[in-house]
């Protein structure tokens, strides 16, 4: 299962940044429409901020301080900026998951979620769902307003 975990994640890291790299105008990440409220620049902050906290922090042991309020009120970040980070969260997350002993993943995560205390692997299998649905809506944003 872990080494499954790691190619996956690996992957949608990989299918976040060029999703961000195919952006043509750089303004276009961060744009909105009254149907379409969270712009590709704020989900990516997003993923990094969620990504950091749930597997750099709680794996990987980091000191992440998360400020959520900021990843959806933070704007006109760069392009390069968000590249960048998308790379340190991807080797934080790539290596937390490494390092952590396969046998944990049975045990209780730290944190409730949904009301409940998930498993190590619940919890991960969430993260992974909650990083490729928001690619997904990147891509789709990319293509729609990206023109």
């Amino acid at each position: 299962m872990k080494t499954s975990l790691i190619k996956i994640f690996d992957r949608e890291i990989d299918r976040l940044t060029s999703e961000i790299e195919q952006y043509q105008e750089e303004t276009s990440l961060w744009k909105v429409t009254e149907n379409i409220s969270n712009s590709a620049g704020t989900l990516c902050l997003h993923l990094i901020g969620n990504l950091n906290h749930f597997i750099g922090k709680h794996l990987g042991n980091t000191d992440y301080v998360r400020q959520r309020d900021l990843e959806f009120s933070t704007r006109n970040v760069p392009k390069a900026t968000l590249l960048a980070e998308i790379t340190k969260v991807k080797e934080i997350v790539l290596t937390a998951l490494m390092n952590f002993p396969e046998e944990k993943l049975q045990e209780k995560y730290p944190i409730e979620k949904n009301g409940e205390i998930p498993s190590y692997e619940l919890m991960l299998l969430h993260l992974l769902w909650h990083l490729s649905y928001h690619v997904g809506q990147i891509n789709y944003h990319r293509r729609i307003l990206d023109s």
